[in-house]
């Protein structure tokens, strides 16, 4: 009975974590990507600093993530022959085919709807950067005062890297501090006191039948 208790007592603990886990923060932004090969990689670079070459291919993905690691990447299969057949080289110039993923309803914020996912070959001088690339087939681009590029093709119409939580679609910039779990009255989530309520039951259960088990060998 003791070892139940007592596994009980680690099954309280886990919630009491997975109450506070829930309520992980994500931000709702565009995310930049390279393509190599058939499979893309996270930019390095924003697209204000990142200088493609002739015949690369970037991406843009709308969508909410924790950070780079669990970001969600372009969708499409569609290469630089295929997104550039119509537009031919020109001298003097560079191709740069882009992908544009504008996400999924979830992600999107309240009141829109994502358009459908697009690609564009963008023919620009040769020392343009993956701004003025998407500028030219993609326009109109929203900036915030960091320059982080909050819209392509003027979506979304508003917010720029919010946070994002499983409760609400708050409004704030991006990336603010993060803070411990809490309900709008500022106390602990009600996710954790349940959960600490649970140990405390628990552990009650554990003393008092210990005491129990000693008073009958007595």
């Amino acid at each position: 009975m003791i070892r139940r208790l007592a596994l009980l007592l680690l099954a309280g603990l886990a919630i009491v974590a997975g109450a506070g886990q829930a309520q992980a923060a994500g931000y709702r932004y565009w995310s930049f990507w390279d393509r190599d090969g058939d499979h893309w990689t996270y930019a390095t670079q924003g697209p204000s600093m990142a200088r493609p070459s002739d015949g690369d291919v970037q991406g843009f993905r709308f969508s909410v993530s924790e950070d780079s690691g669990d970001a969600a990447r372009p969708r499409g299969t569609a290469d630089f022959a295929a997104i550039c057949a119509k537009t031919p080289a020109q001298d003097g110039t560079k191709r740069v085919a882009l992908v544009l993923d504008f996400g999924t309803a979830p992600d999107a914020p309240s009141g829109e709807t994502p358009p459908a996912g697009r690609t564009a070959c963008a023919r620009v001088s040769p020392d343009a950067t993956t701004a003025d690339a998407l500028a030219a087939v993609a326009g109109p681009l929203r900036y915030d005062t960091n320059a982080l590029l909050c819209a392509i093709a003027g979506y979304p119409r508003t917010g720029c890297g919010e946070q994002v939580t499983g409760e609400q679609d708050p409004t704030a910039t991006a990336a603010p501090e993060r803070k411990p779990a809490q309900d709008d009255d500022g106390g602990p989530s009600v996710g954790i006191v349940t959960g600490m309520a649970i140990v405390a039951a628990l552990a009650a259960a554990a003393t008092w039948q210990s005491r129990r088990r000693r008073n009958a060998d007595s």
